[in-house]
C-alpha cells in the first residue's frame, strides 16, 4: 500500500497537466428546478423493491444495515459526502482501470449506505452498458432498459425503482449495441439535467465501465462532477492505474481511490 501510495504521489508531482479548476463540472451546467411539485409525492411514485437480506450478502452487499462489515462502506460514504459538499459536487462516476475490481459492488455499497442517511436522496445509475449488473447483484429487472431513459425514450419515473424512501436505481435490463454512442450524446446530458433538477438529490452515482477497456466511460466523463477510482489489490498494475488517472484528469476531478481486496498481514494483526 505505501509503495503504491508513494508512486500515485511521485506521478501526480511530476504530471504536468492543466491546471486545477480548467475543469467545467456538471454543477455549471444545472438548470434550475422545477416548480411546486413536492419532492416527497414525486419519490414515493418511483415503484418500489426490496432485496432479501441473505441475497445482498451473498452478492457482498454489506452497507443495508450498520454494523462492522459496513464500516469501511461508511467511512467513504461519509468522506466522499463531506468533500463533495465543500466543493458543491453532487455527481460521483466509479470507474477502474481494468475489470473485475470491484466497482459494481462499491457503488451499490455506497448507494445502500446511503439509505440510512434518511436526510439524503441518492441516484444509482447503471452505465457499465456492455456488460451491466447492478440489476444482479440487486437481483431486481426493470420494466425498461436505462439506455431508454438516456435516450429519452422512456420517462425516468417509469423505469426507475426505489429502494427505501431514499434511494432510486435506474437498471439496464440488457447489454446495448452502441453505448459510447448512447454516453456520448448530448440528449443523455439533457436527461440527466432533468432528472436532477426534478428530484433533486444530493447524490447521483454513476456506474460506469472500466475506463482502459473501451471509450464508454470517456464519452461520459464530461457530465460528472467528480470520479472515484476502485483498484484491486495485486491485480491493478501501477501503469494501468496511473493511466487511469490521468485520463480521468482530463475530464472531471478525481474524488479519491479505494483499493479494494486488500489484505494486510501484519504481525499481531496491525
Amino acid at each position: 500500500m505505501e509503495k503504491l501510495q508513494a508512486a500515485l504521489d511521485t506521478a501526480r508531482k511530476t504530471r504536468s497537466g492543466v491546471p486545477k479548476g480548467r475543469i467545467a463540472t456538471a454543477t455549471s451546467r444545472r438548470i434550475a428546478p422545477g416548480d411546486g411539485e413536492s419532492l416527497s409525492v414525486l419519490w414515493r411514485e418511483i415503484a418500489p423493491f426490496d432485496v432479501d437480506n441473505s441475497l445482498l450478502e451473498t452478492n457482498r452487499i454489506v452497507s443495508r444495515a450498520a454494523n462492522s462489515a459496513a464500516a469501511p462502506f461508511d467511512i467513504l460514504r461519509t468522506k466522499a459526502i463531506l468533500q463533495m459538499r465543500q466543493h458543491g459536487w453532487k455527481r460521483l462516476a466509479i470507474t477502474s482501470p481494468m475489470p473485475s475490481s470491484g466497482k459494481t459492488t462499491m457503488a451499490c455499497n455506497l448507494a445502500l449506505g446511503l439509505g440510512r442517511q434518511r436526510d439524503l436522496r441518492a441516484i444509482l445509475f447503471d452505465l457499465d452498458l456492455r456488460d451491466p449488473s447492478v440489476h444482479e447483484v440487486l437481483q431486481v429487472r426493470p420494466q425498461a432498459s436505462i439506455g431508454r431513459v438516456i435516450s429519452g425514450e422512456v420517462d425516468f419515473a417509469d423505469q426507475a425503482m426505489r429502494f427505501g424512501d431514499n434511494i432510486a436505481v435506474s437498471m439496464a435490463q440488457h447489454a446495448e449495441v452502441d453505448p459510447a454512442r448512447l454516453l456520448l450524446a448530448e440528449e443523455t446530458a439533457h436527461v440527466l439535467d432533468e432528472i436532477e433538477a426534478r428530484y433533486r438529490p444530493d447524490l447521483m452515482i454513476f456506474d460506469l465501465p472500466s475506463m482502459l477497456v473501451n471509450d464508454d466511460t470517456r464519452a461520459f466523463l464530461k457530465n460528472a462532477d467528480c470520479a472515484l477510482i476502485v483498484a484491486r489489490a495485486n491485480t491493478t498494475r501501477y501503469a494501468q492505474f496511473d493511466t487511469c488517472e490521468r485520463e480521468i484528469t482530463e475530464q472531471t476531478n478525481v474524488l479519491g481511490v479505494v483499493l479494494n481486496a486488500y489484505r494486510h498481514a501484519g504481525k499481531g494483526g496491525d
